[in-house]
């Protein structure tokens, strides 16, 4: 491959394309329309809110639809949708299209959370697989008089015995879905151990719609790696960017053929932790943006030499005067810790037991779904 090759073509989802064949995943508390924002000023791709409950949506709740808001910069209106039952799903889609100008749609078939998979939802759900297919079915006839594609996300399965991700994958084809993205580990995994890169190849030859790949991308060259070893018509990025927007540079640079990796300094990371605190009070307020922003701190910081007082002091701002104060306390002259490069960001945790319903692993069929087993609330 020469440097002016393009390692994959744009991402087509439906009537969408998506030059840089990237997304951003959704992390709860994380991808508000600030962090969005702060990641599409760096480089292309497509951006998705964070998980919004379906029920939520239907019954009006605040919270729900105060996660509904987008930058005027955000040309697609993407919006990630949890739930369990497929006629909450189809009237949270028709609302999301015809009310809040929603460009693209994906269901989460991938949390892990025991708050999530204890009801049959998230990375639990597929195992049902008729009710899989009857929610994305909704879904996709919801949405399809106003041209928006429904795409979904998922795990391998729930564990090593019970895997589901070519069955879901011949699902989400067979209703007319207009992509899948597979995180390459099971719900029992978390976030531990490695991503299996050969299951999203295994996905990849047996579905005709785009597989979008997810799992262990820390740098650009994982992401093109990922796709030169798979087939998948593009990366899904989570924990990579956490504390690292400029990551969204380097990606499409990667994906355009250019192998140039720009590392910033302290002083430029102090510029985007400054940038990121502001959009946060834009849209939040000083005293709450402020707040909100102390969660990303230790991710920029990760591997810099500031010291723990300092990172401490950061940890509790509640002002933009404060913050620059404080900021100013960083040297900008100390350059990125290079020993951070390719390692995990965030939380791994270990493997543990999925929480199920009672007797869901008995069956790949369900008999019926209790609607108030959906919260209506939304938020990590």
């Amino acid at each position: 491959m020469t440097a002016t090759e393009t390692v994959a073509a744009p991402l087509r989802l439906g009537d969408l394309e998506i030059p840089t064949p990237v997304v951003l995943a959704p992390m709860a508390g994380v991808t508000n329309a600030s962090f969005r924002k702060l990641c599409s000023e760096h480089g292309a791709g497509l951006y998705v809110c964070e998980m919004i409950t379906s029920r939520g949506i239907v019954e009006g709740d605040r919270t729900s639809l105060s996660m509904l808001v987008f930058d005027e910069a955000e040309k697609v209106r993407s919006v990630q949708l949890y739930g369990i039952d497929p006629v909450y799903i189809g009237k949270a889609v028709e609302i999301l299209c015809g009310d809040h100008g929603v460009d693209h749609v994906d269901l989460n078939f991938g949390c892990p959370v025991p708050k999530v998979t204890r009801k049959g939802g998230g990375a639990a759900l597929p195992w049902k697989s008729t009710l899989l297919g009857d929610i994305l079915d909704s879904a996709v006839r919801s949405a399809a008089p106003y041209g928006v594609p429904v795409t979904m996300k998922t795990r391998k399965g729930i564990d090593d015995d019970h895997l589901t991700y070519l069955d879901a994958g011949r699902i989400a084809q067979d209703v007319g879905c207009a992509a899948i993205a597979l995180h390459g580990r099971t719900a029992a995994q978390h976030y531990s151990g490695t991503a299996d890169w050969d299951a999203i190849g295994e996905l990849v030859s047996s579905v005709d719609i785009p597989v979008l790949g997810n799992g262990d991308i820390w740098e650009a060259s994982d992401a093109t790696r990922m796709v030169e070893q798979t087939g998948c018509a593009g990366v899904v990025v989570g924990r990579g960017c956490l504390g690292r927007p400029w990551l969204f540079r380097d990606l499409a640079a990667r994906f355009a053929g250019e192998f140039v990796q720009e590392l910033p300094t302290l002083g430029e990371v102090r510029a985007m932790m400054r940038r990121h605190a502001e959009l946060l009070s834009g849209y939040l307020g000083e005293e709450r943006g402020c707040v909100e922003f102390r969660k990303h701190v230790a991710w920029y910081l990760k591997g810099f030499s500031a010291g723990g007082r300092l990172r401490d002091s950061l940890g509790k701002v509640s002002s933009l005067a404060t913050l620059d104060e404080l900021l100013d306390g960083l040297d900008p002259t100390e350059p990125y810790p290079v020993g951070e490069l390719g390692r995990p960001r965030g939380r791994q945790g270990s493997p543990r037991k999925v929480t199920v319903p009672e007797g869901w692993l008995n069956s790949r069929e369900v008999d019926s779904i209790d609607p108030d087993a959906e919260d209506g609330t939304s938020g990590g």
